[in-house]
């Protein structure tokens, strides 16, 4: 009998939030219940076997049966949506690792919303042509090769009203990897299949294909013009571990900057003048390299580069991986980066060496956190792992500049009654910022725009992204359906994910005593108890989440 295996990762807002306690019940094809999991503290279960069919069958391009069984997830959890995942492959000694991305219930939401995500079998297998928009020049270039993180996919074709989603680079990749071709593919395969989706991407960002014709994403999911990503779906341990180590390496041509246009089809059902999907298995049982494979479609002198150029990165690898006995201002920023992840990833153990310099205690939490977040667990900061604490260190660092902007900024539970549209500005525009930045963490569909109180194009693709999240009349026009749905989502934050509670209970009611905006905990009972103990108070600022005084702005 053949296994493969499935673990289930239960986070949000951009991994920053792990979710305890997130209930997981896994059925086979034929609705029999397999599993009921709890995921941990790393919001992670245990991996799980689970019956499957020979490899065999999926590195064989003349078999044309299913080379898989699929099962179904189902993922629920107190105050969040819940996911129903189905038709996720599971390949003979291949860990699937689906990550479940909970959304918070809004405030005034009585019962979970379920939504559904089929994964089905990857583009390799489908049947018909694919097409890709050709290589020229869009007349618009970046004067440099950027990781753009987070990449936007348009879920749809380009001039479709399909949402997008924003997704971290490296997600991306191994998303699109685990959707477009088997994971059981012989290594060198898997990587020459990997480069050429790498280098599609930056070529469609490098000449901002999209940007430049006035469309508000990177790259589409249709395989008519771009490559495959299915939202919310599983990838696999091979494909991971691959594009961990190669994520920011490229193929171009000698003399040129620009990424080459690595178009690719299945080379079965469709035919192209790229790369032959199932012609790189062929290839690789032969001995040959990736390099060497990827020559056999595109020009003989393709050459692999990279970039450590990435965006919204807090600071770039230094070049040489970090291991115990290293020293110096890198040692310290990793150790500083993962004591604050630590907060939020309390499983991660404490690092008691001397600041920057890299001990065994160091060693542990970095094989924790590679542990946790699907890294070779080997204790050594390579690019993969530098990347991954840093893009994590921001993400949670973010959210408590949040939490600490909206309390500066006095954010209650009454929406302002003021209509705003493109070119408003004010301090409303501002709550309305704020608010779209707060939801934008845990809503994949919709954008963060800046911070600036000027209501501009940015902001308006916000409010639009946020309206169709919401289902409501997407015109960029914020009145009173939009603000109360936006309090609504904002409030749903606050009280249903856990690093967004304060301490101490959680800021629910206001009241306004001469000039001055309280914010009381629910610690009492009623307002009237909360105004009463007001009164016995100095005035001075008390600790956030039991009473809190704002002068008025």
């Amino acid at each position: 009998m053949a296994i493969g295996y499935l673990t289930i990762q239960a986070r949000t807002a951009h991994d920053a939030v792990p979710l305890n306690g997130v209930q997981i019940k896994i059925s086979d094809r034929f609705g029999n219940m397999l599993y009921e999991l709890t995921t941990d503290e790393s919001g992670e279960t245990m991996k799980i076997p689970l019956e499957t069919v020979s490899r065999d069958f999926s590195v064989n391009q003349y078999f044309f049966g299913t080379p898989y069984f699929s099962y179904n997830v189902l993922a629920q959890a107190s105050g969040f949506n819940s996911i129903y995942v189905s038709d996720l492959p599971i390949y003979e000694n291949e860990t699937a690792i689906l990550p479940v991305t909970l959304i918070p219930m809004q405030n005034a939401q009585r019962t979970p919303v379920l939504s559904e995500i089929t994964i089905g079998k990857p583009a390799v297998a489908m049947n018909g042509q694919r097409g890709q928009a050709g290589p020229a020049s869009s007349g618009y270039v970046l004067r440099q090769v950027v990781i753009p993180d987070p990449i936007t996919v348009h879920l749809g074709t380009p001039s479709s009203s399909a949402s997008n989603v924003r997704v971290s680079f490296l997600d991306y990749v191994k998303n699109v990897a685990s959707s477009e071709i088997y994971p059981t593919w012989p290594d060198a395969a898997l990587r020459a299949n990997i480069y050429a989706i790498i280098t599609f991407a930056l070529n469609r960002v490098y000449t901002e294909w999209y940007r430049s014709r006035g469309y508000s994403f990177d790259i589409t999911n249709s395989t008519a013009y771009d490559q495959y990503f299915v939202p919310g779906r599983a990838i696999y341990e091979s494909v991971s571990r691959i594009a961990d180590e190669i994520f920011n390496e490229y193929a171009k041509r000698p003399g040129q900057s620009n990424p080459y246009f690595t178009s690719f089809c299945n080379g079965t059902t469709a035919t192209c003048q790229g790369l032959s999907q199932w012609g790189t298995v062929t290839l690789a049982n032969q001995g040959k390299t990736p390099l060497q494979i990827l020559r056999s479609y595109y020009p003989k002198d393709l050459e692999i580069a990279e970039t450590n150029i990435i965006a919204s990165s807090v600071s770039s690898y230094p070049g040489t991986p970090l291991r115990q006995g290293s020293r110096g201002l890198n040692v310290q920023t990793i150790q500083t980066y993962l004591n604050r992840i630590r907060k939020n990833y309390p499983a991660i153990p404490v690092i008691t060496d001397e600041s920057g310099v890299f001990g065994k205690s160091t060693e542990a939490a970095v094989k924790k956190f590679q542990s946790v977040f699907n890294l070779a667990s080997d204790g050594i900061v390579g690019k993969s792992t530098w990347y991954k604490i840093s893009s994590l260190y921001t993400a949670v660092t973010r959210l408590a500049e949040l939490n600490s902007e909206g309390t500066n900024l006095g954010i209650g539970t009454i929406p302002p009654d003021a209509t705003l549209r493109q070119g408003s500005r004010g301090q409303d525009v501002i709550t309305l910022q704020y608010l779209l930045n707060v939801i934008s963490q845990y809503y994949p569909s919709v954008p963060a725009p800046a911070q600036d109180g000027i209501f501009g194009s940015q902001t308006a693709q916000a409010v639009i992204a946020f309206q169709k999240a919401m289902r409501l009349s997407a015109d960029g026009i914020v009145g009173t359906n939009t603000w109360n749905a936006l309090y609504e989502a904002y409030q749903g934050i606050l009280e249903n994910v856990p690093s967004q509670k304060p301490e101490n209970g959680t800021i629910t009611y206001l009241v306004q005593p001469g000039d001055t905006l309280w914010a009381i905990s629910r610690k009492y009972n009623t307002t009237v108890d909360a105004i009463k103990s007001l009164n016995n108070l100095t005035g001075n600022l008390i600790d956030v989440g039991q009473i809190l005084k704002i002068p008025k702005s």
